[in-house]
């Protein structure tokens, strides 16, 4: 029983650990996808975000009590570290105020899915040059294997946001794209759906795991090759080898 108790302890400890390194890179992309949203409403006619404040860096702009604190602990540690799962407040658009609706409506929320497929790429670039950097200078492999842990869950988490995000769930960003290719009645039942979004979504992860898993397999696909394309610049330094394990 002793052993048992120490073995969950380590546990526990390791999962802390991992938790304080995707923490940083889980709410730096839910605030670029945000802030990617307001930013295209912006140069689509609409300025609500920006003259409330909500276009900006600042994550404390962009934090939910519930959706991007609660949420992430919750999964996260009720997973056994395995999954983080959240969103950061929504930032306020008016489609009514896009120069073309349709359009407008398109990009900006496409928006915020581009933001986070870059975050994906140019995480790969970083853990491609501190690899380098590990190479050139072997006293800092344990620094290198830190942050190219960091930026490697910062890969993951991007490709998952991404892809969950493009879910014909109103009002997940995909189904903006949807709509617009349903006839109009069906559209504005669509969309009455959103009320109901949330509830939908938690009911996906909470008791329809194969329709998630089926849904999200292309993401973990890309996950399987991105990792596999960096595999060849990572360190195995202790942070590494304990938090990939």
């Amino acid at each position: 029983m002793t052993h048992l108790r120490e073995a969950s302890t380590f546990r526990a400890v390791d999962d802390f650990k991992k938790f304080l390194l995707v923490a940083p890179v889980l709410l730096l992309s839910m605030v670029a996808h945000e802030y990617a949203h307001g930013f295209a409403a912006l140069k689509q006619g609409d300025d609500t975000a920006e003259s409330l404040g909500r276009l900006t860096w600042n994550p404390l702009k962009h934090i939910d009590p519930w959706l991007t604190i609660v949420m992430p602990l919750v999964t996260f540690f009720g997973s056994g570290g395995s999954m983080a799962f959240g969103g950061a407040k929504p930032v306020p658009v008016d489609p009514t105020r896009y120069a073309n609706y349709v359009r407008g409506d398109i990009i900006v929320s496409l928006a915020g899915i581009a933001a986070n497929i870059l975050l994906a790429a140019l995480f790969m670039l970083v853990i491609v040059g501190l690899g380098l950097l590990g190479r050139v200078a072997p006293a800092l492999t344990d620094t290198v294997a830190l942050l190219q842990v960091m930026t490697l869950y910062g890969i993951w988490i991007n490709v998952i946001l991404a892809w969950f995000n493009l879910m014909p769930i109103p009002p997940l960003d995909g189904s903006h794209v949807i709509k617009h290719l349903l006839p109009g009645r069906i559209a504005i039942a669509y969309q009455r759906l959103s009320r109901f979004g949330l509830l939908i979504v938690l009911a996906l992860v909470s008791f329809a795991q194969p329709v998630l898993s089926a849904w999200m397999m292309p993401a973990r696909w890309l996950i399987g090759h991105v990792t596999t394309i960096v595999l060849p610049y990572l360190s195995l330094g202790r942070w590494s080898e304990m938090l990939l394990s």
